[in-house]
């Protein structure tokens, strides 16, 4: 019931400048967003992947008001490829980006957005890996879609994320799954109406075992969001029935959440890939996990009164 809550707050900036200010927060936000700037993130990359496991690198921050903001969010890319490249790790570290960062709410948004992450993903491509592009709010996602169909022509590694909470998803996926995209299934995390998106836990959990099952039986290559264990189990099994192989699928939870079960997953052979943000603009994706998972709400509360 508190999720509405705290999605409404992550776009409030008076709460923005309370929690900000609050002492703990830092101590906090750090468990899922390791560092701010490149220097701080490099020494993690070389971390968890000398664990087994593999990356998917996101610069934080979504509010663009001006071009000049887009640019320098497609240079703050540019800058972790360049940097993660002497590295040699192929695509064990790709790249996750929000076209919202790179102009797409702005006026001509689509052209710029596209204009902006083109350079992103033929970098990514040089040194070897990829880039996906993440969905947002249900009124971003046309553009997001084409976006990502022009960029597949000349790149076809280009992923892009589904959201199992919109009544849309099945369809994306079907036509996603037979053009053999990388996608990754998530559950959702804005607040969407009620007219676009199912409300209920158990109705979201069931859409996405749906939409799971029809891209482990289609031509791409699925990428399985979530933390929870019965749909790793459900993931499992699906790729089993579709005769896939472990290097077929992958696995994808976020930084700070379950690591015990990235390295179990790793260890097992499977291929999983931490979902690890960074950057000084953190409110909007830390405000996202608290919603998500009541455990998280639950752990920043315990360290606010803690602190207090």
């Amino acid at each position: 019931m508190l999720g509405p809550v705290i999605l409404a707050a992550s776009r409030s900036d008076r709460m923005r400048r309370l929690i900000s200010a609050a002492p703990v927060t830092k101590q906090v936000v750090d468990r899922f967003i390791p560092g701010e700037t490149v220097d701080d993130i490099v020494p993690i990359v070389e971390e968890l992947t000398a664990k087994g496991l593999e990356l998917t690198m996101d610069v934080v921050g979504e509010d663009i008001t001006t071009p000049e903001q887009a640019s320098a969010a497609r240079d703050a890319y540019l800058e972790l490829i360049e940097r993660i490249a002497p590295l040699g790790l192929g695509d064990k570290v790709e790249m996750s980006v929000k076209l919202s960062m790179f102009g797409q709410a702005l006026d001509g948004g689509h052209e710029l957005a596209l204009a902006n992450v083109r350079p992103v993903v033929e970098a990514a491509a040089a040194i070897g890996t990829t880039v996906t592009l993440d969905a947002e709010d249900h009124t971003t996602l046309d553009s997001m879609f084409a976006i990502h169909e022009e960029l597949r022509k000349d790149f076809p590694q280009t992923g892009c994320v589904i959201q199992a909470y919109l009544f849309r998803t099945e369809a994306d996926a079907r036509r996603l799954a037979e053009a053999g995209s990388r996608v990754r299934l998530v559950k959702g995390a804005y607040k969407e109406p009620a007219e676009v998106a199912y409300q209920q836990k158990h109705e979201i959990d069931k859409a996405y075992v749906r939409v799971l099952r029809i891209l482990m039986e289609g031509e791409g290559y699925p990428m399985i969001g979530s933390h929870d264990p019965r749909l790793i189990s459900i993931a499992q099994e699906l790729a089993r029935r579709a005769g896939r192989k472990l290097d077929e699928y992958e696995f994808q939870m976020l930084y700070g959440i379950r690591g015990e079960e990235h390295l179990r997953l790793a260890a097992e052979g499977h291929r999983m890939r931490v979902y690890t943000a960074y950057g000084t603009d953190w409110y909007g994706y830390f405000m996202r996990r608290l919603a998500e998972k009541p455990a998280n709400l639950r752990f920043f509360a315990r360290s606010m009164v803690s602190k207090g």
